[in-house]
């Protein structure tokens, strides 16, 4: 075949060529090829011939398997016996035999160019025939005039024999096409942009064109120890993202599953991620990270919001938001997950709005910012309308949902998740299953995936955006689809079901510009037994004014004190005068905030052995605790005013505390007992002595 040319106007598309068709007006209504006799570049032109009510163009391939990317009319061509891994349209082939049948063509899914590099074009389709489509067709909303523009049709190479092409409105003026040269330069432009970032209007996400987005994920990481459970500083977590091997071993199973968005729970900031988010990206494939990690996590025996955790937040967010496949950031998992613990909301809260501040703040597009909460009856409501009432740069910009409810055999009546519809059917942010996949009664392997066509199904997108598979990997928990055996891939049982429970799926959106959003903000919930977090929130980690703080005190830890050792300090110095701690306490149930509860815990220690040595008339002994030193204070004249409101916060505290009667102390572990403790994260947890635990009962309420 030699290299074709073909000229374009507003009023049609006219292909002049030498040995496939002499002439339009044959009204062949087929796509035809062109190929470019300069390396094995290939493109398949559609165009809409003279008089023709139609316009075929390209195809999507996945690992080979060609379904349609752009229809408006009866189907693509195909050569008879293509196969799944060698299909013809790749090559090129005589117009006859391309001619031979046809592939019906479902709706357009809204896929993005990729980025450059593993990419070749396979079609361009012109913006009068693309304005033909029906109108709930992604790319109808294309601009129209009396200029020409076109939709691009990528291929991408993840790996040898994985192959998959995506597609972006890119509306470009064109007067004339003169050649094909012109048509690989056209490319490299469009290869260069980048996966369109998602947004949110209302209770939906949404891409750029307006079309409504819904996740078809999976959780993409190895097994680690829970965020939310007790933290510990020498956990190991895989970072998935920064692992080069695995991603390019694992990304073209997640294509072939359908997937369009990963879950990841820990990333380490420190590590690149350019070459697999690179894959990620060209897959057509979002990720959604939790912020937090094994050993820095906001802990619900022993809550914290404070600078240490807010540094860890900003760093992944500095490391994922250069991304434009990264959705959002979950603050937290499942941190609340019974009565007894739900003070802890509030500082995944007061994560959640700092969080969202700093990418406001640093950032030129929209990210959300978001919690995975845990399906508890006793506290589905309160936690759900906690989080999303107040003031909007306080609340989360999406709810995700953890349930296993749906097993085996089920329905939308037996499962509960009629009930989840309808008391979801007024919020006011986008909704999806964070984590789903209950694999009872007979483990992974049996799992049958209803869930996912119930999920997709219209019963449930119209309040539900997708959701995400509980998860890629096997692991001693059983909810993997595929083992990792050395460096290749085992399918699961349940593998194959999902990945055509996704491909089966086809959610019914609205576009953005239809869509009027009618969810309103929830009322906070009212403190009570089954809820102990208040409206107010604790402070925004500082720590200028920690180091204002920590500069102005004469008696502080002396740096060679073991970490280890602060509890036992604490809990001497807290309990000779519980009061002076007031400056450090976190009291949820009556939003009662310490000025200096955020601040390290060495900066915290410093803070009471000051006070207690200020109180005492700063004598030697007031200042001669095993551990602490006198140094020369000093207050510089940009931290006055922080200092003095500092102390009136801490002076209104204090007072508030006084006012309600103090448990009795009792010692113990504080684990699971439903109180807040007084707000020092010993380096680990649960390092505290009996003894400062029961100071802690003190001065909590």
């Amino acid at each position: 075949m030699t290299c074709q040319t073909f000229q374009a106007s507003a009023q049609n598309v006219k292909l002049q060529t030498d040995n496939l068709i002499s002439s339009t007006s044959a009204r062949p209504g087929f796509c035809s090829w062109l190929e470019d006799e300069v390396g094995d570049w290939s493109f398949l032109v559609g165009w809409e011939a003279e008089g023709s009510r139609e316009c075929q163009v390209g195809t999507r391939v996945t690992e080979g398997y060609s379904s349609p990317v752009a229809v408006t009319g009866a189907g693509i061509q195909r050569a008879p016996g293509a196969s799944r891994r060698n299909h013809p349209l790749w090559d090129a082939a005589p117009l006859s035999t391309v001619q031979a049948s046809l592939i019906p063509l479902p709706p357009l899914p809204p896929l993005p160019i990729l980025a450059p590099v593993r990419h070749r074009l396979l079609a361009i389709i012109p913006n009068n025939a693309i304005t033909k489509l029906p109108t709930s067709h992604p790319s109808a909303a294309l601009p129209s005039g009396p200029s020409l523009g076109w939709l691009l049709v990528l291929q991408t190479r993840a790996d040898p024999g994985h192959q998959r092409s995506l597609g972006q409105a890119w509306p470009r003026p064109v007067t004339a096409m003169k050649s094909t040269v012109s048509l690989l330069a056209l490319a490299g432009a469009a290869a260069a942009a980048d996966l369109p970032a998602i947004v949110a209007k209302g209770s939906k996400f949404f891409y750029p064109n307006g079309t409504q987005f819904f996740m078809k994920g999976i959780a993409y990481q190895r097994d680690i120890g829970a965020a939310g459970a007790k933290s510990d500083p020498t956990a190991k977590y895989m970072d998935p993202l920064a692992d080069k091997d695995a991603c390019k071993r694992d990304v073209p199973y997640l294509q072939d599953l359908n997937i369009n968005i990963i879950r990841t729970y820990a990333i380490d900031p420190k590590e690149d991620h350019s070459y697999c988010m690179g894959l990620l990206q060209d897959a057509g494939i979002y990720v959604v990270s939790d912020l937090s990690e094994p050993a820095t996590s906001i802990n619900r025996d022993d809550p914290q919001w404070n600078t240490e955790l807010f540094d860890r937040y900003k760093a992944v967010v500095d490391e994922l938001s250069k991304y434009p496949n990264v959705v959002g950031f979950f603050a937290g998992n499942e941190v609340s997950n019974s009565a007894n613990n739900t003070g802890a909301s509030a500082f995944v809260k007061a994560a959640v709005r700092d969080t969202k501040k700093y990418i406001k703040d640093n950032q030129k597009r929209w990210i959300g910012v978001g919690y995975a909460a845990n399906d508890d009856k006793d506290i589905r409501k309160e936690i759900a309308d906690y989080f999303n009432c107040g003031k909007a740069e306080e609340s989360i910009d999406f709810w995700g949902y953890n349930i296993y409810s749906w097993c085996g055999t089920s329905s939308m009546q037996l499962s509960g998740y009629d009930q989840q519809v309808k008391f979801f059917q007024d919020f006011s942010v986008p909704v999806f299953l964070a984590e789903y996949g209950c694999n009872l009664p007979n483990g992974a392997k049996g799992r049958k995936w209803e869930e996912t066509a119930a999920l997709y199904s219209d019963d449930m997108t119209g309040v539900f955006s997708g959701g995400l598979v509980y998860m890629y990997f096997q692991e001693e928990n059983d909810y993997g689809v595929v083992e990792v055996k050395g460096s290749s891939i085992e399918k699961q049982d349940d593998y194959d079901g999902l990945k055509k429970a996704h491909a089966a799926a086809d959610p019914k959106g609205i576009t953005m510009d239809k869509y009027t959003p009618s969810g309103k903000s929830a009322q906070c919930p009212d403190v009570s037994k089954a809820w102990m977090a208040a409206a107010q929130l604790p402070p925004t980690p500082d720590k200028d004014l920690c180091k204002c703080m920590s500069d102005s005190l004469e008696c502080v830890v002396a740096d060679n004190l073991d970490v280890k050792s602060y509890g036992d300090l604490f809990g001497s110095v807290c309990g000779a005068s519980p009061k002076i701690c007031a400056g450090i306490n976190a009291v949820t149930k009556l939003g009662n905030y310490g000025a200096y509860s955020m601040c390290s815990p060495k900066e915290k220690l410093s803070f009471v052995l000051d006070a207690y040595y200020q109180a005492n008339g700063k004598t030697s002994d007031a200042c001669g605790w095993k551990g602490a030193k006198i140094q020369k204070g000093t207050t510089a004249s940009n931290c006055q005013k922080s200092l003095s409101d500092a102390k009136a916060q801490n002076s209104a505290v204090a007072t508030a505390t006084s006012n309600v009667s103090a448990p009795k102390a009792t010692g113990g572990s504080s684990s699971g007992n439903g109180k807040e403790n007084f707000g020092v994260r010993t380096a680990p947890s649960g390092v505290l002595a009996a003894g400062v635990v029961a100071m802690a009962a003190l001065l909590t309420l």
